[in-house]
């Protein structure tokens, strides 16, 4: 979380390239640790530099994009993550010694400190600190790369553009003394009724699908048959659940596509409670389909929280979710010794919870084609149910209505959109 904050205070690429050197020394550490103190402490500072490697390679990658194109960079990122759960399974199957293979899982991260010199800092976060000629210049770079001509004024004109509603909404935040107060943080998300209000339906949905998506891949045990083969099919179908959510994504609706895939997993899993103990194959079946499920829910929950949060909070409220997230996934290693107890009774749990979950997830707004959010007021603005029980589901201005106040007072009638799912 304090790795997320720093990113969204100092810059996407330095937080990003600071958290992969200290990840690679202490994993290195773990490996070579001489007593449980100092691997305990290895572990955890490994652990802790996930949201300042993957959630901010994952931001960076959103944010380098327009709305037509942040699903292909969300889910090749995801595809990614899943090829290396894949390769864990290949590299215990050849290195036997923990130490030795906790090295080699390791090691690997030293190449990616060449890209350095490739990624550049994010555009939207450079404008939102108001360093526009930074953003330019990166911008020239790209379009260098691609072979593409564009002028720098041509590029400042397209910005100023897209500065003109962000600009308003800085003034409005002005007009209440909002800009007083302390810069934009996690706890701003929980100061206004409805960004509250789809804060923590988001959390609830990063936690289930967390411990959903763990408890599975730590059940593979329980299945029977070859662990390592268990665990590599277990990866495996995280691809078949990419690829689908390519070609759904920007057609069904995010919204839409995250219910249906948790209601999906939850009945998938509860489907393994009724299956004889005898039919091994059929509840492997289920398992893997419930897999299957909950991973393209994984896959959709990153693109619609990403969508729901301005820029200014964005990565560190990413980075709350993905806190939020570990909670369940520390519990997913114990939800599986229930199995004593009763085989089905872990599968049970993440069905039910699934189901709950993908059930309340209808109630957020549907982000498809819309936006970026850039401030606090975007954010609280989003979704927000007038006085005619219609959803504001734009981050600008509607034709020439009068924004709503954060506050909710002197509210107005303005001009009313049908929801865009």
């Amino acid at each position: 979380l304090c790795l997320a904050q720093l990113s969204d205070k100092y810059g996407r690429k330095p937080i990003l390239f600071a958290s992969l050197v200290i990840q690679v020394l202490f994993g290195v550490l773990a490996g070579v640790a001489p007593e449980y103190f100092t691997y305990t402490f290895a572990r955890l500072m490994v652990g802790a530099t996930t949201s300042g490697v993957f959630l901010v390679a994952y931001v960076v990658a959103m944010e380098m994009v327009g709305p037509d194109k942040r699903l292909y960079a969300g889910i090749f990122v995801m595809m990614f993550f899943s090829v290396g759960f894949m390769l864990t399974a290949v590299f215990a199957y050849f290195v036997h010694d923990w130490r030795w293979l906790q090295i080699a899982l390791t090691l690997p991260g030293l190449i990616f400190m060449f890209y350095y010199w490739i990624i550049p800092e994010s555009a939207r976060w450079l404008l939102s600190k108001g360093r526009k000629d930074c953003a330019i210049a990166n911008m020239q770079k790209a379009a260098r790369f691609n072979k593409v001509e564009i002028s720098d004024e041509a590029l400042s004109e397209l910005l100023d553009e897209g500065e003109n509603s962000e600009e308003k909404a800085k003034q409005k935040l002005e007009d209440q003394e909002l800009d007083e107060g302390p810069p934009p943080s996690v706890w701003d998300l929980f100061c206004y009724p409805n960004l509250r209000r789809k804060t923590l339906l988001i959390f609830l949905d990063w936690l289930v699908t967390s411990g959903v998506y763990y408890g599975l891949s730590w059940n593979t045990n329980n299945l029977g048959g070859n662990v390592l083969l268990n665990f590599v099919i277990s990866g495996a179908v995280e691809i078949p659940a990419y690829i689908f959510l390519l070609l759904t994504l920007n057609r069904w609706g995010r919204r839409s596509i995250l219910c249906g895939c948790l209601v999906m997993a939850g009945l998938s899993l509860l489907a393994t409670v009724i299956i004889p103990e005898r039919m091994h194959t059929l509840m492997i079946a289920c398992a893997m389909l419930g897999k299957l499920a909950i991973t393209a829910s994984y896959g959709t929950v990153y693109i619609f929280s990403a969508e729901q949060f301005p820029t200014v909070v964005r990565n560190v409220a990413l980075g709350a979710a993905s806190m939020v997230a570990r909670i369940s996934g520390m519990m997913a290693p114990f939800l599986n010794f229930l199995a004593t107890i009763w085989k089905p009774l872990p599968l049970l749990i993440c069905g039910s919870l699934s189901l709950a979950a993908g059930l309340l997830s209808l109630l957020l707004p549907e982000t498809h084609n819309k936006p970026m959010l850039e401030t606090i007021a975007d954010g609280e603005r989003f979704g927000k149910k007038t006085k005619g029980d219609v959803y504001l589901e734009t981050g600008q201005e509607l034709r020439a209505a009068e924004a709503q106040p954060l506050k909710g007072s002197g509210e107005t009638n303005g001009s009313t959109i049908a929801n865009g799912h």
